[in-house]
């Protein structure tokens, strides 16, 4: 029997109102369709999106191309990116504020941003400034070499000009009382402990943690002359001469000799002055850069330093108002006048017994040395005017 074709089944149509009902999957097909353009705008937005984003990034990381010296800024909290971009514009450094504002709402927060100073580079990309407000690790480094007898404000102009922190701020550092007291320093700053060596540190990096650092790289070498020269400290000490006495008197010693091998010859001159009862005036350590720092740290408190640019005159050596002057005023200094390296700590501590009174220049960097007053004036008189 042969089997008979099932008939073909078409698809029923119903009718509603004289009007035919379209299949089942016809009738999907608009549904599909709106999906399928929604998904389309859809795309087309997160491309859209991920472009302007990449863009904003690539800005982000560009520099403006703008130059000058770096800007001090006393950053004042804020979670707004418009309040925070006001505070750049008005120090000049949002050339592009709308920009700028678009970037810190994508992809920085304001408020982790460390308030107080900071020392921020015109010209900088926004990335940088970010990297450079939150204190960032990912922030650029540079290295900076303190010579051996610069003093802070040398330092800071330093510090300033190479990015790393705002003159006025590590000055404020440099005699900030409670920093001292952590530090153990007893003195009105931490000048003669702020070691001369070459440093690599952050842009835009706290006052305070720069002069730790300093600091401690002088606790550093301090603690190796301790085991190296104990013999000689102890004899210093029963002299009174302790720790903070032989960094003012090596600051002395930076400052006046030129050659290594005179360094212990000059402290000697002046530790003989202060100990030898026949040198008059008595314990006047008449040493000239004394006065000229006076008139570098506090040039208000005496008249002669209202002209003072550098050159250590008659006037400025006779004036009793400035109290660091040791022509007018007994004994050490109030502090250290520089910073002193190792080699002239080395000579305080080792400095031979001599019965040298005196020293004058006499070219090439060289010093005659006297024991009388009259000896000394003859070696002035040979040697010239004063270099």
């Amino acid at each position: 029997m042969t089997a008979r074709a099932a008939p073909s089944r078409r698809p029923r149509t119903r009718r509603r109102k004289g009007r035919a009902t379209p299949p089942r999957a016809a009738r999907a097909r608009p549904a599909l369709g709106w999906r399928r353009s929604v998904t389309l705008i859809l795309g087309a937005f997160v491309v859209t999106l991920g472009a302007l984003t990449l863009a904003l990034l690539g800005w982000g990381a560009s520099a403006s191309g703008a130059k000058g010296p770096p800007t001090a800024v006393d950053w004042v909290t804020t979670s707004d990116p418009h309040e925070a971009v006001a505070q750049l514009s008005s120090a000049g450094l949002a050339p592009r504020p709308l920009l700028l504002a678009l970037y810190l709402r994508a992809f920085a927060a304001p408020e982790d941003f460390v308030p107080g100073p900071h020392l921020l580079q015109p010209g900088a990309s926004a990335k940088e400034l970010v990297q450079r407000l939150r204190r960032s690790a990912l922030r650029s480094s540079v290295k900076l070499s303190v010579p051996e007898g610069f003093h802070h404000v040398q330092i800071a102009e330093r510090l300033e000009a190479q990015g790393v922190v705002a003159a006025s701020a590590f000055r404020a550092a440099v005699r900030d009382r409670a920093l001292l007291d952590e530090l153990g320093l007893d003195g009105e700053s931490a000048e003669g402990w702020l070691f001369p060596a070459t440093y690599s540190l952050p842009v835009d990096s706290d006052a305070k943690a720069v002069v730790r650092l300093m600091v401690r790289e002088f606790r550093k070498r301090w603690a190796r002359l301790s085991v190296s020269y104990a013999p000689q400290l102890d004899a210093l000490r029963q002299l009174e001469l302790g720790e903070r006495q032989i960094v003012i008197l090596a600051s002395l010693v930076e400052k006046e000799a030129r050659l290594a091998e005179e360094r212990p010859l000059v402290a000697s001159v002046y530790l003989n002055r202060l100990r030898d009862p026949e040198f008059r005036p008595r314990q006047m350590l008449q040493a000239d850069p004394t006065a000229g720092y006076g008139c570098t740290v506090e040039p208000e408190r005496a008249p002669s330093c209202a002209d003072y640019a550098g050159k250590i005159t008659p006037a400025l050596l006779r004036d009793d108002a400035n109290r660091w002057n040791t022509y007018r005023h007994a004994g050490l200094p109030p502090g250290a006048i520089a910073n002193p390296g190792e080699a002239s700590l080395t000579a305080v501590i080792t400095a031979p017994r001599t019965d040298y009174l005196f020293f004058v220049h006499t070219g090439g960097g060289r010093h005659t040395f006297s024991r009388t007053l009259d000896a000394h004036q003859a070696a002035t008189r040979e040697s010239g005017p004063a270099p």
